[in-house]
């Protein structure tokens, strides 16, 4: 697989990049550690190098299974991690990543970013230039190679950029959400910003598993999913309706039809997780998948026939 530099650094990241979410349990649903484990081990198999993740998934406990997963390949994989909106003061930035490698099983995170804004969830508003303070520290440790940000607006990404160098960006992003692309991906490709999609597959429902009537249990997170409500989930099933005549043209699956297009996009890698090895396996394919000019504008077409109808709220969910 091809590897792309990841913004200024020397750090190659594969255009694929296996996400953790669901290996800390918390807010999924069926999710069993060795499949994850196995999943990881078959990921980096098939050539995606890059693995991300975060304190707050299952509380350290996704960031446990990465590191049973690949601890004795570490000289093979790029590590992402984030610290929560919560731990952003000096003080807890620099005990949050220690744990973060104590947890993973290693002496350095290639790349450490900011999960959320400081206030974000009701948590205490820091001073960005502290908590960016503890980073650069952290940094000339050789603690972490690279600092990222996730979920910040373009406002928030400059006033952070001028305590210090920013290599990545990570916010939704994908076929049926699309707000990065109107001040933040002009930004990024300016200032040679990686951008990390996360929810690249829109959880799931890009892949076209989920059928007109399908209903998740209220404690996976996707029933809280602004996509999955009427009328979005209706506009969101036709849109897939015409994307199935492409994705066969190409011999590709639904899903890989959307992550195709989103890693030819400017600057964007596309976050993917997977549960078990089937999932996994199917995901790196995505890789070979080369769309055409005519089919990118194409895609881009039928997808906006669902974005054109989202809500300027960036948040994908109503957690409320």
């Amino acid at each position: 697989m091809e590897a792309r530099k990841l913004g200024n650094t020397d750090i190659e990241i594969t255009p694929l990049i296996f996400g953790t979410w669901q290996a800390g349990k918390r807010g999924w649903v069926g999710i069993e550690d060795q499949a994850v484990i196995d999943a990881m081990q078959v990921a980096l198999d098939a050539g995606i190098t890059t693995f991300d993740t975060a304190e707050v998934y299952g509380s350290g406990y996704s960031e446990e299974l990465v590191g049973k997963a690949l601890g004795d390949r570490r000289d093979q994989v790029v590590l992402a991690t984030k610290v929560f909106a919560n731990h952003l003061k000096a003080d807890q930035v620099i005990e949050a990543c220690e744990n973060s490698l104590k947890r993973m099983q290693t002496e350095v995170i290639d790349l450490y970013q900011i999960h959320w804004p400081a206030g974000s969830f009701n948590s205490e508003v820091v001073p960005i230039g502290e908590t960016m303070g503890a980073l650069n520290q952290l940094k000339e440790q050789g603690k972490i190679r690279a600092i990222g940000v996730s979920n910040f607006s373009q406002a928030q990404l400059e006033e952070a950029r001028t305590y210090g160098r920013i290599d990545s960006l990570q916010p939704p992003y994908s076929l049926f959400w699309r707000g990065v692309e109107t001040e933040l991906m002009p930004y990024c490709v300016e200032n040679n910003l990686t951008i990390l999609a996360y929810s690249s597959l829109a959880q799931g429902l890009l892949t076209g598993k989920f059928g007109p009537d399908h209903q998740f249990p209220k404690e996976d997170i996707r029933s809280k999913n602004k996509l999955f409500q009427p009328p979005l989930y209706d506009k969101a099933q036709a849109a897939l309706e015409q994307l199935h005549p492409i994705a066969e043209r190409y011999h590709t699956a639904l899903g890989n039809l959307a992550l195709a297009w989103l890693i030819a996009q400017p600057q964007t890698t596309a976050i993917v997780g997977a549960r078990n090895v089937e999932q996994a396996v199917e995901n790196a394919k995505a890789a070979t998948v080369s769309l055409s000019p005519e089919d990118l504008a194409e895609i881009d077409a039928i997808s906006r026939t669902v974005t054109e109808h989202l809500p300027t709220d960036p948040v994908m969910w109503n957690f409320g």
